[in-house]
């Protein structure tokens, strides 16, 4: 691709990236484990379009596909901090 090409591209690219919105996870203990462990793999909207819907069980098998099948680095601290945390604040009975 020529340099020229890949201008072009960034520049047809921008109008879509300036709309592009940070994600704030709400505010609670183990904020921070989750935005460090799953912003590094994909997008924190995922919570959000899945809430309210997972209860802790589900939540709890979503970290461990990651951790399993998409090889995910969590230790089983994180993973327990992250599934208390997405329970709590993004699950069935959880503060909205």
């Amino acid at each position: 691709m020529t340099k020229l090409s890949l201008a072009v591209l960034l520049l047809a690219a921008a109008p879509a990236l300036a709309d592009e919105q940070t994600i704030a996870l709400k505010d609670g203990p183990g904020r921070e484990v989750v935005a460090n462990n799953c912003a590094a793999c994909h997008s924190l909207d995922y919570i959000q379009i899945n809430s309210p819907f997972p209860d802790e069980k589900l939540w709890r098998a979503e970290v461990t596909k990651m951790i399993s099948v998409f090889g995910a680095p969590i230790d089983d601290a994180d993973a327990k901090t992250i599934v208390d945390y997405l329970a709590k604040n993004y699950g069935k009975g959880g503060p909205s």
